[in-house]
């Protein structure tokens, strides 16, 4: 009963928002390429959408990607209103959790896999291209995700001081690499799996910070 009725508020959440946009099944099939017949069964609760339906749902109809997680049965509210730890272990034990217990993606999640991924996107960061991916890219992506929370300030502050190449070459690599992370669709975790989309960010960011308290402390 109680999946009954999380599905069927996903059904009334997708409902009220093509009422709200004067769209149509039909219309919302076209721009979202999921089949009509598919659409109506998720909305008429017979049957479950996958997360990859919910992302494309929820960008179309720009419904907050939590909302239909939870609204579905993906995940429990309670994980939703979790903030971003600081603890990177505690991030780690999150994530690893969440992906085991949810069947979401059928992978090991590892600190070293960010490392690895923040050393590629610091080099990419000195190239022209990827320069211009921070500089294009980054209020696009602050607006897709809300521009909130407490990774969104860390954020900034090295978008700035990226933009306004306020450090050494070896911190703006460190702060560009952090910030093409977040910039990219390709994440290690993908955005869309929430709340843990953007956990792998917060990691990103804490070894990054990490990384610069070291270059200060040396220059003492």
């Amino acid at each position: 009963m109680p999946e009954v009725r999380k599905k069927s508020k996903v059904g009334l959440l997708i409902k009220e928002r093509l009422k709200e946009r004067s769209l149509s099944m039909s219309k919302l099939s076209e721009l979202t390429k999921i089949d009509t017949a598919t659409i109506s069964r998720i909305i008429n609760s017979k049957r479950k959408a996958s997360p990859e339906h919910l992302r494309k749902i929820a960008e179309c109809l720009e419904i907050p990607i939590s909302e239909l997680f939870v609204a579905t049965g993906y995940l429990p509210e309670s994980e939703v209103e979790k903030q971003y730890t600081d603890d990177l272990h505690s991030s780690i034990d999150t994530i690893q959790t969440i992906l085991e217990t949810s069947n979401l993606l059928d992978k090991k999640f590892t600190i070293k896999h960010v490392e690895q991924k923040l050393t590629t996107y610091a080099k990419f960061s000195k190239t022209e291209e990827g320069k211009e991916i921070i500089l294009t890219g980054f209020e696009e992506k602050l607006q897709k995700v809300g521009g909130i929370g407490p990774i969104i300030s860390q954020l900034k502050d090295m978008f700035d001081r990226f933009r306004l190449k306020k450090g050494t070459p070896s911190e703006l690599a460190i702060m560009g690499g952090a910030l093409i992370y977040f910039i990219l669709p390709v994440d290690l975790i993908p955005d869309y799996i929430f709340p843990i989309g953007y956990l792998d960010d917060a990691i990103v960011v804490q070894l990054a910070l990490s990384l610069l308290q070291k270059k200060e402390a040396s220059k003492l």
